[in-house]
């Protein structure tokens, strides 16, 4: 049975879409609280590691020194070339575990927008997002190509969306996981910011309820792809 580690830095961000596919695929999945309990001593361990997205900035580690060894955590795996993917703060993590710089962007990126895919990304997990395009943004940072990586995915506002290192290594500052049942959690969990950013969370819920099936579709297509590339499956 394969083996997966999910990090999760907030209850509500969970694997939602690609939780049901991982365990039709046969996962035995380990949820990892950040911030909670110390990590796994052995990062090489799972056979897959998921990083997924939070509310804070992966540069915060005076607040939260739990990033730290988080970080150092993700670099061990992403120098072994072992599988690995991150969503939004989790791409942000395997950036800086990678030495890139990630930096608040000035502007929040929040709502359902389409993306658009580099020629690298067109033969990427991400391939599906040609057919739909539209998918979940939610962030404030952003970060720089780490060196030897490839650009897959960009918007107007963040030019770096999605990267990849080889078959194994994905990253993806949007939300591919989310927006279904869940996403309620969401609009209340960040209401604060949505106030902030002036956005209302009925516009966000219709628009999820409108695209769900879609954005369900092409998050199951993403993630087989990555599998598959990954040799996982």
């Amino acid at each position: 049975m394969p083996s997966a580690l999910i990090i999760r830095h907030l209850a509500f961000e969970d694997l939602g879409a690609w939780e049901a596919p991982l365990r039709d695929r046969g996962f035995d999945l380990s949820l990892h609280e950040a911030g909670l309990a110390p990590l796994p001593t052995d990062p090489l361990g799972a056979d897959l590691l998921i990083v997924l997205g939070g509310p804070i900035a992966i540069y915060d580690q005076e607040a939260y020194p739990w990033l730290a060894p988080e970080l150092r955590f993700i670099e061990q795996r992403l120098r072994a070339d072992r599988p690995t993917l991150g969503i939004c703060l989790g791409a942000q993590a395997m950036a800086a575990a990678l030495g890139a710089r990630v930096y608040p962007t000035g502007q929040k990126e929040i709502g359902f927008a389409p993306i658009s895919l580099t020629e690298g990304g067109q033969t990427s997990p991400l391939q599906p997002y040609q057919q739909a395009p539209i998918a979940l943004h939610w962030h404030g940072d952003t970060f720089d190509l780490p060196e030897g990586a490839t650009r897959l995915a960009s918007t107007a506002l963040t030019p770096n969306q999605a990267f990849a290192l080889g078959p194994k290594i994905l990253a993806v500052q949007f939300h591919p996981e989310a927006g279904g049942p869940g996403f309620e959690r969401w609009l209340i969990g960040h209401a604060a910011e949505l106030a902030a950013a002036g956005i209302n969370p009925k516009d966000l819920r219709q628009l999820a309820t409108t695209h769900w099936q879609s954005l369900h579709q092409t998050a199951i297509a993403c993630l087989s792809l990555y599998l598959r590339q990954a040799s996982l499956v």
